[in-house]
């Protein structure tokens, strides 16, 4: 099984980022899928959920309203589009995949697999 993160970089306040995470060898589909993030001297914290079912979604108050995540399943691919980034949103995502689920999970027990992170970097 493999979770490969992409799309981080450096963007001012203000900007927006997508990134990107390819599954493999795990059955995408049906899975619990998440994003979380790190930032320095904080524990990683769920920024978003999701399940298999469409209207099962969840965000973390904190990014409401400013990313969307989505999931491709021809491409086994999922998405966090970031808008109007903060400083506050500067920290390391990971991208992570859990078993078949009809509702987001959003403790970090629930998930087998994760990604390998990517930086994201907000400047005022």
């Amino acid at each position: 099984v493999q979770l490969q993160a992409s799309g981080g970089g450096l963007v001012q306040a203000g900007g927006s980022l997508r990134l990107s995470c390819a599954v493999s060898g795990y059955p995408f589909g049906r899975s619990a899928l998440g994003w979380f993030r790190q930032a320095p001297g904080k524990e990683r914290e769920i920024v978003a959920g999701m399940g298999w079912s469409p209207s099962r979604l969840y965000y973390a108050d904190s990014v409401k309203g400013r990313f969307t995540f989505s999931r491709d399943t021809a491409k086994n691919t999922m998405y966090l589009q970031m808008n109007n980034l903060k400083p506050e949103d500067t920290a390391v995502y990971y991208c992570a995949a859990g078993p078949d689920s009809r509702t987001y999970k959003t403790r970090e027990s629930e998930y087998d697999y994760w990604g390998q992170g990517t930086q994201v970097t907000v400047s005022s």
